[in-house]
């Protein structure tokens, strides 16, 4: 066995984001050496042939990454977006004027309830932002024809919330101008999908998922190669690794996690536990991060951006 020396990171004055991720990947072990590789691969898959989907779950948009999943959009990073329905509707909220607040893990829920706050982990929204998000969605919803109406599917409907949102730091807003299409499969597991019922029992509503696998589908065969940043796991990981498996599975993968693989669950599964069912290529190239995606995706993105810049000779 050949075995390869550890280059301890060094760190200067000045450095760069990508400086130190580059010096991860040449010391290559634990945390640091995973993270390093993952921005090797994201670069890869960004500028080469790649079509590269987004997976978002959890809660990265309230938790504060709203506007690096915007920029990670507008520079071209990415070709499709799966995300769970939360992610809407916190990016709806804030660009309806609503906000996100700092809490604590130690809060009393009882007493935050009494003042009509909710509770994500240390991230507080209140709930008369609820009331905004209500009032915004009735009115879209009521401003679509019956015929759109009868036959919408979740990516149709998204792609009508981005257009009407003013807010450039929206990631809906973005996806939409840059055309990006965004995929929610498990919308209606969200208060948009609450939303979604109460115009049901009035209006003519029916959302058509079969469409979205379709769109998805054809973005996979069409694709020479296929990469995935995916931020958590769950519904949005699977969505992406499912619609590979006609095709072989993904070439490049980048997983960011807190969960583990010993309890059989799907977000908590190495990328290459993909391999067995299709999901991931034999020849791909995969890294699992083991951390807080708040602390990861600021400094893959950043790193990513460095990257670019060079690349475009304006670094």
């Amino acid at each position: 066995m050949r075995l390869r020396r550890v280059e301890h990171v060094e760190l200067t004055g000045g450095m760069r984001v990508d400086e130190l991720m580059r010096s991860y990947a040449r010391a290559g072990v634990l945390g640091a050496g995973a993270l390093g590789k993952a921005c090797d691969i994201l670069e890869e898959m960004v500028t080469g042939d790649a079509t590269v989907f987004l997976g978002i779950a959890g809660c990265v948009v309230a938790g504060g990454m709203r506007r690096v999943l915007t920029e990670l959009i507008r520079m071209g990073a990415v070709d499709a977006v799966v995300t769970n329905g939360a992610s809407v509707v916190h990016d709806v909220i804030e660009a309806l004027g609503g906000e996100h607040y700092a809490g604590s893990f130690c809060a009393g829920d009882a007493e935050l309830h009494e003042q009509g706050i909710g509770r994500m982990g240390n991230v507080y929204t209140k709930m008369e932002s609820f009331t905004a998000f209500e009032d915004y969605m009735q009115g879209l919803l009521r401003g679509m024809s019956e015929q759109q109406r009868s036959n919408l599917s979740i990516r149709e409907l998204l792609s009508e919330i981005g257009a009407s949102l003013e807010d450039r730091n929206s990631f809906l807003r973005a996806a939409h101008e840059m055309e990006v299409p965004v995929f929610s499969p498990a919308i209606t597991d969200s208060m948009l999908g609450l939303q979604l019922f109460f115009f049901s029992q009035t209006g003519t509503l029916v959302l058509n998922a079969v469409k979205d696998m379709r769109e998805m589908a054809q973005l996979v065969i069409e694709a020479e190669r296929v990469g995935a940043l995916l931020l958590g796991g769950g519904v949005p990981k699977h969505y992406i690794l499912g619609a590979c498996l006609l095709r072989g599975g993904i070439d490049y993968g980048i997983q960011v996690t807190l969960d583990r693989e010993e309890a059989g669950s799907l977000s908590g599964a190495k990328l290459e536990e993909g391999i067995s069912w299709g999901k991931t290529a034999r020849h791909a190239r995969v890294v699992s991060v083991t951390g807080d995606v708040t602390l990861v995706l600021p400094l893959l993105v950043a790193s990513l951006m460095e990257r670019m810049r060079w690349r475009e000779g304006t670094g």
